[in-house]
C-alpha cells in the first residue's frame, strides 16, 4: 500500500465517543422535524411571546387562514414532541411552553428569527472595500478621542476605540454608519471604566440576546420615566445588525429621538456590567459575568421582535409595568 495513503488511516482518531448518543439524536431530530413547518413556528412564537405565558387555542386561529382542526393538529404535533403542555378549562384548551423546553425554544427563536427578517446587506466585494477605507478613519477617530480625553491613558483610549469598532462591525449589516456608532459606543465604554458606582445617578443595564427588541425598549422606558434619576443602557450577548422594525416604531413612541438611529444593537462588555448598579437579563440565559456587589434580576418577558404589532404593544405594556416597579425601588434606594 502507498505510504501516503496509509498514513491518514493509521492516524485516524475514533470520534464515535464524542458524538451525541443515538437515543438523544433521535429525540432532537423528532423535535426539529416538528418545527419544520412555518405555521408551527408561528404558533410556537405566539405562545412564547404572549405576556400571559399561555395561549388559548381560540387565540391561534388568526395566525393563518386555516380551519380550527388544522390548528389543533399542529398543536398536537408540538405537544407530542414535548414542546408544549396543555390544560383544558371549560370548553377551551390552553397551551404553554414546557418548562424543560423553554430555554431551547427561546434560543431557537432568538437566534434564527431575527436573521430571517434582515434586509439585504452589502455584497462581499462592496463590504471588503468599505472596511479597507474605514480602517484609517477608525485610527483617526481613536487619536482624536485620545487627544480629547487626556485624563485617560492614550493607548487605552485607542484600544477601546478599535475594539468598539470591531465589536460593532462584526454584526453590522451595512458599514456606512460605523464611524459615528463606534464613537458613541467607545465613549460609553470609556465612561464605564471610570464610573464610581458608590456615587452619582443609579444605572441599569438591560441585556437580551440580540439587543434588537426588549432590552432596547426597557432602556428607553427607564430613560423616559425616570426623569434623569436613573440612567438605563442596553446590550446583547449576540447583537443583531439592527433594531427590529416592530420595536423601532415602539421606540419612536417612547422617544422620538430614538427613531433617528440613536438606538442600535451593542455587544455586552464586562465593563458595562461593572458600571451598572443593577443588571436585568431578558431571555439571554447565563451570559452575564457575575460581579460582587451588583444586583441581578431576570425578567421573563416575550420578545417583541417575534410578535405581531398587537403582541409587541402588549409586551411593551408588560415591560413598562416592570420598569415602573424597578424605578420605585431604585429611586428609594438612592434617595
Amino acid at each position: 500500500m502507498n505510504a501516503a495513503l496509509a498514513g491518514p488511516v493509521d492516524n485516524c482518531t475514533p470520534v464515535a465517543a464524542h458524538a451525541i448518543g443515538l437515543a438523544s439524536a433521535t429525540t432532537v431530530a423528532d423535535a426539529l422535524k416538528s418545527l419544520a413547518d412555518p405555521l408551527r413556528l408561528r404558533i410556537l412564537s405566539a405562545i412564547s411571546t404572549d405576556p400571559r405565558g399561555e395561549v388559548c387555542v381560540c387565540d391561534l386561529s388568526e395566525l393563518a387562514d386555516v380551519s380550527q382542526p388544522t390548528i389543533s393538529h399542529h398543536l398536537k404535533v408540538l405537544k407530542e414532541t414535548g414542546m408544549l403542555l396543555s390544560e383544558r378549562r371549560g370548553t377551551w384548551v390552553y397551551y404553554r411552553i414546557a418548562p424543560a423546553r423553554q430555554g431551547a425554544v427561546t434560543a431557537l427563536l432568538d437566534a434564527f428569527a431575527p436573521a430571517a427578517t434582515l434586509d439585504a446587506a452589502e455584497d462581499g466585494a462592496e463590504r471588503t472595500k468599505a472596511l479597507r477605507t474605514m480602517d484609517a478613519r477608525v485610527t483617526r477617530l481613536a487619536e482624536e478621542l485620545a487627544d480629547e480625553l487626556t485624563e485617560l491613558n492614550h493607548d487605552l483610549v485607542v484600544a477601546i476605540t478599535r475594539e468598539s469598532f470591531a465589536g460593532l462591525v462584526r454584526s453590522a449589516k451595512l458599514t456606512q454608519h460605523m464611524i459615528p456608532l463606534t464613537e458613541r459606543f467607545a465613549r460609553q465604554r470609556l465612561a464605564d471604566l471610570s464610573r464610581d458606582r458608590t456615587a452619582g445617578t443609579a444605572q441599569v443595564l438591560f441585556v437580551c440576546v440580540a439587543n434588537a427588541g426588549r432590552s432596547q425598549l426597557a432602556a428607553a422606558l427607564v430613560n423616559r420615566l425616570a426623569d434623569g434619576k436613573v440612567i438605563a443602557r442596553s446590550a446583547g450577548s449576540a447583537p443583531a445588525s439592527d433594531v427590529h422594525p416592530h420595536v423601532r416604531s415602539l421606540l419612536a413612541e417612547v422617544d422620538s429621538e430614538l427613531e433617528a438611529g440613536i438606538a442600535f444593537p451593542k455587544p455586552l462588555t464586562d465593563d458595562a456590567v461593572r458600571a451598572a448598579d443593577i443588571v436585568v437579563t431578558m431571555g439571554c440565559g447565563d451570559v452575564c459575568p457575575i460581579i460582587p456587589g451588583i444586583r441581578y434580576e431576570d425578567w421573563s418577558v416575550g420578545d417583541p421582535a417575534l410578535a405581531s404589532p398587537e403582541g409587541a404593544a402588549a409586551i411593551r405594556d408588560d415591560i413598562e409595568a416592570r420598569v415602573r416597579d424597578l424605578l420605585t425601588t431604585l429611586t428609594t434606594d438612592h434617595a
